[in-house]
Order: structure tokens, then C-alpha cells, then sequence
């Protein structure tokens, strides 16, 4: 995607092969910054504290991640360190053990002096197939997005995302967001009402920001307003990403994504889930029961950060004394998910259909 018309990815490596580069998500849409990763332990923080964010995203840092550590000490010890340390990062994305799990198969046969070289041209791969698994996610969402349109004669088709599952969520296109930009692409007028999904507004900040630099129609809502704007009309589908789908179908996404899906079952609203197919973990059925929930800390819910006339500045919502609980994650049961538009097809959330994605 382009930024004031410079193309970008939101991560790649340096020439030279001694650091990473990322885009700082924690500064958007106040400031737009880059970030060079150099260890194992840069790459982690990048993740643990969401320099980077989004299951597609997670992934590709913890693969370079693994590259650095590489760079630094190619042993079998250090290689199993890399891996536990990234891996305790973020406990809900699966994408992130996906990628672990593909760098060890890939480096523990490789003698040691070979292997970083390895690193870097694996984690190139998992860079490139992430940008073509959501183009091909954007043909097959933009499918969808046409027939509406044409139901509607021609009339703008108005789409409801929650949390950020765009190009900044990935390494490039989305996954909810890349049927948008194929349609807007093409020409079809298409509208985004975005959540500002508190607590840590990825909508406002990031779906906002990276769908007007694209041109996409948008309007920033609460999270409460969804429910309301499908009873009157206004939303003709609900597209959201997910960070971990189970083999049945259950979708866990950003909290407050279970709401949407009601709301949207109780008003007839198409809610369609669009997910690159590592996103789904075949070892867990139940969502509810089994995907751990990342709880996060209660800070996030008492401050907010925004601009004011002597720059960015952070302030605190809440009374003194009042607690704040921040968990960061909700299980949409398959039910409620009318299809999941993946790379290698529209399917519906049934564990037949999933398990055919193998």
C-alpha cells in the first residue's frame, strides 16, 4: 500500500541484512515513524508492546525475530531461546506459533554456519506468501462486495469492521480490509463504518487512517453504535478479521467482536470473518473453552492518548480508585459467521469445510 504516495510494506529487511525495519503502530495516526529491530529481544518487545500487531503481522516479526537471533548465535541453544521468547510474547494469535513452528522446521537440519542465511530467505517467504494469501483473500471478498452492489443497483455498499485487520495488520493488503480495497479498486462505491474499538482504538487510529490515505469512503463510530445502524438499515455486511479460528469454525477477533455478530444475526446482517488459512488451528475445536485470552493491563483502559495544542499527550478516564480489567479477545461462535472468506476460497464455518482448507 502507499503512504503520501511512497509504497510500503509494514515490514521488510535492511539491505545490508543486520536489522528489520518496522512502522511504530503505537505512534499512529499522530505521528508516522520506523522502527530498526537488530536482536531476538527487539523483535519481542516490538510484539509484546504492539509496535507491531495483528496475527498476520505477528508472525512475520517473529520469523525475522528468529533471523536475528540467528545472525547473533546459530546454535541449537539459542535457537530453542529465540523460540521460547518469542513465543511467550502474545498467548491468542496462533500465526504466531505458525510461524515459530515453520522456522524451526526449517533451520533445526540446516548446519549451523548456514543458517542464518536460511533465516533471512524463510522469513522472505512467509513475507511474500502473507502478501499474496490476502490479495487472493481481497479477489474473494471483492465477489461478495459485487453481488451486494448489484442487488443494489449500483448503490454504495456500506461495510462494518471491528478492531484494525488492514495492511498494518498484515505484511500487506489485510484481511478484512482487502476485499474493500479490490472494490474500491474497481470502481464499486463502497463505505467502511469502523468501530474506534477501544480500549486501544485500532479503528480510529489505524483502519481510519490507512483507509483515507487509500481514498476509501469511511465514518468512525463507537463500538455501541453497530447495533444500531444495522436496525435502520445502514449496514449491508460485517467483514472482520481474527487472530485464531478453531477447527469448527469459532472465530476469536478483537473484544467486542461477539456483539457485532449478534447484532448482525439478530438484524439479518451478513457477518463474514476473512482469514489467511494459518490463522486457523486445526488442534483446538471449542473457542470458548480452549483459545486463551490475553488479558492486558488495565492501564490501556484508563488512558487515552490524543492530540491537543502542545502535541500528543496522554489522560487519565477514569475516577481514582477505580479498577480497570482489560481482556483483549471475545469467541464469536461459528453460528453466528455466515462465511470465511480465505485465500483459497469463500467456505462456510462448518469443521467439514475447514478441514478441506488442509
Amino acid at each position: 500500500m502507499k503512504v503520501d504516495g511512497k509504497a510500503y510494506r509494514t515490514i521488510w529487511p535492511d539491505t545490508d541484512g543486520e536489522a528489520v525495519h518496522i512502522l511504530d503502530q503505537t505512534l499512529f495516526p499522530h505521528r508516522f515513524e520506523t522502527v530498526q529491530l537488530r536482536t531476538v529481544e527487539d523483535a519481542a518487545r516490538a510484539i509484546s508492546d504492539m509496535l507491531v500487531r495483528g496475527a498476520p503481522l505477528i508472525g512475520a516479526t517473529a520469523s525475522y525475530g528468529m533471523t536475528l537471533a540467528m545472525r547473533a548465535d546459530a546454535s541449537d541453544a539459542a535457537l530453542s531461546a529465540a523460540y521460547d521468547r518469542l513465543h511467550a510474547t502474545r498467548p491468542t494469535a496462533i500465526n504466531l506459533r505458525w510461524a515459530l513452528d515453520r522456522m524451526e522446521a526449517v533451520l533445526r537440519p540446516v548446519p549451523q554456519g548456514d543458517r542464518c542465511t536460511a533465516a533471512w530467505a524463510e522469513a522472505a517467504r512467509i513475507c511474500d506468501e502473507d502478501v499474496a494469501i490476502n490479495s487472493a483473500i481481497g479477489d474473494n471478498g471483492l465477489a461478495i462486495i459485487r453481488d451486494i452492489a448489484a442487488k443494489k443497483g449500483g448503490g454504495t455498499v456500506n461495510i462494518l469492521t471491528h478492531c484494525n485487520a488492514g495492511w498494518l495488520a498484515t505484511v500487506d493488503w489485510g484481511t478484512a480490509t482487502a476485499p474493500v480495497y479490490k472494490a474500491h479498486d474497481a470502481g464499486i462505491p463502497v463505505h467502511v463504518w469502523v468501530d474506534e474499538t477501544r480500549p486501544r482504538n485500532q479503528g480510529a487510529f489505524l483502519t481510519a487512517w490507512e483507509l483515507g490515505r487509500h481514498g476509501v469512503p469511511h465514518t468512525v463510530i463507537v463500538d455501541n453504535a453497530g447495533g444500531h445502524l444495522m436496525q435502520h438499515g445502514q449496514v449491508d455486511m460485517v467483514i472482520v478479521g481474527t487472530d485464531r479460528t478453531t477447527a469448527r469454525g469459532d472465530v476469536c477477533n478483537k473484544i467486542g467482536t461477539y456483539l457485532k455478530a449478534l447484532a448482525a444475526q439478530d438484524n439479518g446482517v451478513p457477518f463474514y470473518v476473512a482469514l489467511p488459512t494459518p490463522t486457523i488451528d486445526h488442534r483446538v475445536s471449542d473457542g470458548v473453552a480452549e483459545i486463551p485470552i490475553e488479558d492486558r493491563s488495565g492501564d490501556e483502559v484508563r488512558f487515552i492518548s490524543g492530540r491537543s495544542g502542545d502535541g500528543v499527550t496522554s489522560v487519565d478516564l477514569l475516577p481514582p480508585g477505580s479498577a480497570a480489567a482489560n481482556p483483549s479477545f471475545d469467541v464469536t461462535p461459528a453460528r453466528l459467521v455466515t462465511a470465511l472468506i480465505t485465500e483459497k476460497g469463500v467456505v462456510p464455518a462448518t469443521a467439514e469445510a475447514i478441514s478441506a482448507l488442509k
